[in-house]
């Protein structure tokens, strides 16, 4: 009787994945282990020391670098609550309306929606902050033309306007982003699912919501957790528009600019690579934090939604 052959390792699976991998470690893997790493040391009388976790007592327990980091986590989540307000929903119903078989010139608005995504963050930035001002922006005398200057304010120069402004700003720039994504999984749901719903008297409206909203909740939930990563990885719309320091008064300071500024330094500032990696990899627990919430408590449940 013959022995079974044992299964042979496949070596063309490693050689194919090996560039992969050595690249993925070189700029993400490694990169991050080593700000892991900096961040328990610190540096006295220019050397390196060993300190543990001081670097985050300080952060967490002292007046003012704790009063800084609450400050711009909590823009950050205002940051990450407006584009799930806003953002998301609008990508949804414009790809609810782009899917439409009826619709002419789709291809014409998807592109038009989809072309701020591609543009540079600085161009963004710089070109709102020039559309917004009060001096020589365009916006007084836009809302001036239909009756309506009361309502312009100074937005990017008071303080509970400014990140408001901004994160409309991000939003305007980046729903092309979960429309495009929403548009696809639209797309991909079998006529016949549509077709038997039409027999069953659901059309128009009603078959939005009760038949493909529930199945492109996938999507939704993808769409939201990356939506979660990006804000909290979030840096150069602000820093384009108000710069390091995220006035007024650090009213728009988020963690990405809290974190350069302290591991870089800014004007007085001095650099502080040390409590800089203590900060990102703050910024690393959070989104590690909201990427398992989502994995191990949301992702379940929408999978029985899938078909």
């Amino acid at each position: 009787m013959a022995t079974p052959s044992k299964p042979q390792f496949r070596w063309h699976i490693a050689v194919f994945l090996a560039p992969a991998v050595l690249v993925y470690t070189a700029v993400m893997i490694y990169p991050l282990f080593n700000t892991l790493r900096l961040s328990l040391f610190s540096e006295v009388d220019q050397d390196r020391v060993w300190v543990g976790l001081q670097n985050f007592r300080t952060l967490f327990g002292d007046a003012v670098w704790s009063d800084q980091f609450w400050n711009a986590l909590a823009n950050n989540a205002w940051f990450f609550m407006i584009h799930m307000i806003v953002q998301n929903p609008i990508g949804v119903a414009l790809a609810a309306i782009l899917s439409s078989p009826h619709l002419r010139f789709s291809a014409f608005y998807r592109s038009a929606i989809f072309i701020p995504t591609i543009l540079s963050f600085v161009i963004v930035g710089f070109a709102w902050k020039l559309i917004l001002s009060p001096i020589w922006g365009i916006a007084p005398g836009m809302l001036d033309s239909i009756g309506l200057k009361f309502l312009y304010q100074p937005w990017l120069g008071k303080e509970e306007y400014a990140l408001t402004t901004l994160s409309l700003v991000s939003v305007w720039q980046y729903v092309g982003i979960p429309m495009m994504l929403i548009y696809a999984a639209l797309l991909s749901i079998p006529d016949e699912i549509l077709e038997a719903g039409e027999c069953d008297g659901i059309t128009g409206m009603a078959a939005f919501f009760k038949i493909k909203l529930p199945l492109i909740l996938p999507s939704i939930g993808i769409i939201s957790i990356l939506t979660f990563v990006a804000n909290f990885n979030a840096f150069d719309l602000i820093y384009a528009a108000q710069g390091a320091l995220a006035g007024p008064n650090f009213s728009t300071d988020i963690l990405g600019t809290f974190m350069y500024r302290t591991f870089f330094g800014f004007q007085l500032q001095l650099g502080d690579p040390h409590m800089g990696s203590a900060i990102a990899s703050a910024m690393f627990g959070v989104i590690l934090v909201g990427v398992c919430i989502y994995l191990f408590g949301i992702q379940r449940r929408l999978r029985n939604y899938q078909f």
